[in-house]
């Protein structure tokens, strides 16, 4: 059995409860090294064998989960955040079912919602915004045309940007060609809720220049929309004047 398991976003406590379950269970775990915090691997018996998937290829993986498999043991492949974003496993998934080996998926916290945890922010604020886009800037991984940035930009919602820290000029042109004002609040989150994260809060207008001073390259996340502003209405869910299922207005 394989259990894909999400490492949360960062800090190791923020692993769900079943998949450190499921670490503590393994006789294997393959780990996304370059992107996964090691701590995680504390949660691991001593006798478990440990591979770093950071210098492998699918093919390379794959070897190593047969190799347990037919052993009768359990593996766990560590990915960083939750796998279903950028996680490169339906690929995964598919070789397995094209091999009968069974395996299930635990979620866990994507490091865009550890980011909006370190900001104090909430995403979808009314009147505002109530549309998050997560998507990434074109890079050696092309995006359809149809999803450019310009084009999502247009939308004004809040969008968080992974992958695209080295591709400030051009995304910063690209929101700007968009429609968000240059005065858009905007954050970059080096390494959300790591013991080393780092917040540098910018605009939409000066967003390149805060990151090629920071010298930021990778492991962070961009965060564009009004949500990090001053304005915004009261939600209707506790106001008193509105009545719910649970409640009659006042």
């Amino acid at each position: 059995m394989v259990h894909f398991v999400g490492a949360g976003s960062g800090a190791f406590d923020l692993i769900t409860v079943r998949g450190a379950r499921l670490l503590s269970q393994a006789d294997a775990v393959i780990w996304a090294g370059s992107l996964v915090n090691p701590e995680l691997l504390s949660y691991c018996r001593d006798d478990c064998e440990v591979y770093d998937s950071s210098g492998l290829t699918l093919e390379e993986v794959l070897e190593i989960i047969k190799k347990f498999e037919a052993a009768g043991k359990t593996s766990v492949r560590l990915h960083t955040g939750d796998s279903s974003i950028y996680g490169a496993v339906r690929e995964q998934f598919d070789a397995l079912d094209e091999l009968g080996i069974e395996y299930d998926v635990t979620p866990g916290v994507s490091s865009f919602c550890g980011a909006a945890a370190s900001l104090k922010a909430e995403y979808t604020l009314p009147g505002v915004s109530q549309t998050v886009i997560i998507t990434r800037a074109a890079g050696r991984t092309p995006v359809p045309e149809r999803e450019s940035i310009r084009s999502l930009a247009a939308h004004g919602a809040t969008m968080v940007l992974f992958l695209s820290t080295s591709l400030t000029e051009k995304l910063q042109a690209e929101l700007l060609a968009g429609g968000y004002p240059a005065d858009t609040p905007a954050a970059v989150v080096y390494k959300a809720t790591w013991p080393d994260e780092h917040i540098f809060r910018c605009t939409v207008g000066t967003l390149h220049e805060t990151v090629a001073e920071s010298g930021l390259k990778k492991t962070s996340l961009i965060i564009v929309g009004g949500c990090m502003g001053e304005e915004y209405l009261r939600s209707l869910l506790y106001d008193p004047g509105f009545s719910t299922g649970f409640r009659t207005a006042k």
